[in-house]
């Protein structure tokens, strides 16, 4: 049976599509409206070629999803070609700089014709789509509001850095009290009682008394009013507010995302795993997907850009850390690695590199690297993580 080879630029109202036979023939090569449609007929173009059709695709999911669903549905193999590797394979042609829809549909075509290593898209199951969406929710109201709180600590540093020394701004007392006393002549003219009052109002605040006392002590080294006092308060106590609703918010998205885990197939067994809480299980699932779809832990290690790179010219042969990879994946099994070491076995595998003379930060890099071989056992063999895991150090 012929083999098809076909290359999908994906673009959000039009693709362009490129089928090239196993001698580098073209045999479709047009535009794709992003309507349900003109992908039915792709898909029954593709079919009539009479070939083994292999698809490659340069985005997974967002603006593909829909291509990706139906193509999937008429029964083609997809697979995952980076935009960065296409971006690399068009610059080694003739007129490699020269970038349009067509040439990179065609350059996605070859790589398909031409590799055997290209990962298989699966297709993404409903909870884990839900769970990839809340997560990137998430991470986008974190931004957000570390952001906002940057910008509250320029502001009242600017009025009355007395009392931005003592609070912080992460917390949910001090938040509440900028909505309404900012100023040194606020807090004065308040008093000890009505700050506690107002701080009492928001309920289940710890300590207000001793805020209120450290609040006013600062206004009472304070005397003097600095110029654009009242708008900065008003820009300031309208920030409080936000912070306040983001942080109200971003609790929820943790309960909707543990009740979701609570479903997910994978979710126990990855939790199991020491540091690998709600928000960091749930990140990991929206990054790497289905982790069967990775064919070893090497493998998963090698798309969080967490396997060595070997370099070899002659008589050198060296590794060295290597620059791709997934950067969110990275982020999640370092982050993990660290929260770990409270636990016995992360921390024994930390101290042991110490000893050898690693850096805390390398150190932490190869308990993660460790780590992914643990959770690849974990997962691989449906067991969860206990105490002296044989894969653990």
């Amino acid at each position: 049976m012929e083999r098809i080879s076909v290359g999908i630029d994906i673009a959000k109202d039009i693709h362009w599509v490129t089928a090239i036979d196993a001698n580098g023939a073209v045999r479709i090569d047009r535009k794709l409206p992003n309507t349900p449609p003109e992908i039915a007929g792709l898909a029954e173009q593709l079919a009539a070629l009479g070939g083994a059709v292999q698809i490659g695709i340069d985005v997974i999911g967002g603006i593909a999803s829909l291509a990706e669903v139906m193509l999937a549905e008429a029964g083609f193999t997809l697979v995952h070609v980076p935009g960065l590797a296409v971006n690399r394979a068009r610059q080694r042609t003739v007129g490699g700089e020269n970038k349009s829809d067509p040439r990179d549909a065609r350059t996605i075509a070859e790589q398909v014709r031409t590799r055997s290593d290209l990962r298989r898209v699966e297709p993404f199951t409903e909870i884990d789509i839900e769970i990839r969406l809340l997560a990137g929710r998430r991470r986008d109201l974190v931004h957000a509001q570390t952001q906002r709180l940057a910008r509250m600590h320029d502001l009242l540093v600017g009025i009355f850095p007395g009392l931005e020394a003592r609070l912080d701004l992460t917390t949910k007392g001090p938040l509440h009290l900028l909505t309404k006393f900012v100023t040194p002549a606020e807090l004065r003219n308040a008093g000890r009682k009505r700050l506690v009052r107002h701080l009492q109002a928001a309920g289940g605040l710890p300590n207000v008394e001793a805020l209120a006392d450290r609040a006013l002590a600062a206004a009472a080294e304070q005397a003097i009013a600095v110029p654009a006092e009242r708008m900065t308060a008003r820009m300031i106590r309208e920030l409080a507010a936000e912070a306040l609703a983001c942080r109200s918010r971003l609790i929820e998205l943790d309960r909707e995302l543990e009740a979701l885990l609570e479903r997910h197939p994978d979710a126990t067994l990855i939790r199991s795993l020491p540091g690998m809480g709600v928000v960091l299980c749930a990140e990991l699932i929206a990054e790497a997907g289905n982790l069967s779809r990775f064919r070893s832990a090497d493998a998963l290690a090698s798309a969080a850009g967490m396997a060595p790179v070997l370099r070899q010219s002659g008589r050198t042969r060296f590794l060295r850390r290597p620059n791709g990879g997934n950067k969110g994946l990275k982020r999640v099994f370092y982050q993990s690695a660290f929260c770990s070491l409270s636990h016995a076995d992360s921390r024994a595998f930390y101290d042991r590199k110490r000893r050898e003379g690693k850096r805390h930060h390398t150190a932490v890099i190869a308990l993660a690297r460790r780590r992914v071989n643990v959770l690849w056992a974990v997962v691989q063999s449906r067991t969860p993580f206990q105490t002296g895991f044989k894969t653990a150090s």
